[in-house]
């Protein structure tokens, strides 16, 4: 999940930023959708970022959360490597980061890459957009190609 859209306000870092009242509402959609069409979610993987804590505080999802720093300017390979430290007992995963990281994480483990799904994925990953992502293997295994995009939400 990318995190809600997030306010600028003068004289703050980026890491920072809130989020605008747009992107609270955004993610208070999305744990709506989550809740309404997903698994329960076992564990959350958050960037320190604010805009990122504070989505997850708009989802209502309450449940073990690791706020990990590196997160914030993570690339394809980082954010991989995160998620295999998953322990296994964890059955549904949700990972609330930030662009370009999260989309193209989103895209690199997807197998199937010419389906609808896919098609929105590509053509725009906007604020507080959702990835469903299944994987067969544990978390360890995972890597390039070796998940099912199931679906692609923008809660709006």
């Amino acid at each position: 999940m990318r995190h809600g859209k997030s306010a600028y306000p003068l004289g703050v870092i980026d890491h920072d930023r809130p989020l605008a009242a747009r992107g609270e509402r955004q993610a208070a959609l999305a744990g709506e959708w989550l809740r309404a069409h997903q698994p329960p979610i076992d564990a959350v993987l958050c960037s320190t970022a604010a805009r990122t804590r504070e989505t997850l505080a708009a989802t209502g999802i309450d449940t073990k959360v690791s706020f990990e720093p590196s997160i914030y300017e993570a690339g394809i390979e980082q954010l991989i490597e995160l998620i295999r430290l998953t322990d296994d007992s964890v059955q549904t995963l949700l990972v609330v980061g930030h662009a370009p990281g999260i989309p193209w994480t989103a895209w690199e483990l997807a197998a199937n890459r010419d389906s609808p799904h896919a098609d929105a994925l590509s053509a725009k990953f906007p604020t507080s957009a959702m990835a469903v992502l299944a994987v067969d293997d544990s978390w360890s295994g995972l890597g390039t190609g070796l998940a099912e995009l199931v679906d692609f939400h923008i809660p709006r």
